[in-house]
């Protein structure tokens, strides 16, 4: 069963390599661009899946959130641990 993914990200610093970025969230699926950082993609892949594989051609000061509106999860690296506080405690089934 395909999974609606919400795909957000950050490239921190300069001379960010965009289309790397760009082009593995295009492998996840068919995709439609929200907003420059925003994406939605109707995947087969987990959240979880889909954070690691973008997570794999970022650097590390890079931020990427996946929310999986099918299954109501969501996962993220590099996210300021404030932001990770609020999201674990505010989370609804």
């Amino acid at each position: 069963m395909a999974n609606n993914l919400h795909i957000s990200y950050d490239l921190n610093n300069p001379g960010q390599n965009y289309e790397a970025v760009i082009a593995k969230i295009k492998t996840l699926g068919a995709w439609a661009k929200i907003h420059k950082s925003f994406w939605y993609v109707n995947s087969d892949y987990t959240s979880q899946q889909a954070a690691e594989a973008v997570w794999s051609v970022m650097d590390a000061s890079d931020t990427v959130y996946v929310a999986d509106t099918t299954n109501n999860e969501a996962h993220w690296c590099n996210l300021v641990s404030e932001a990770e506080q609020q999201i674990q405690q505010n989370w609804r089934p």
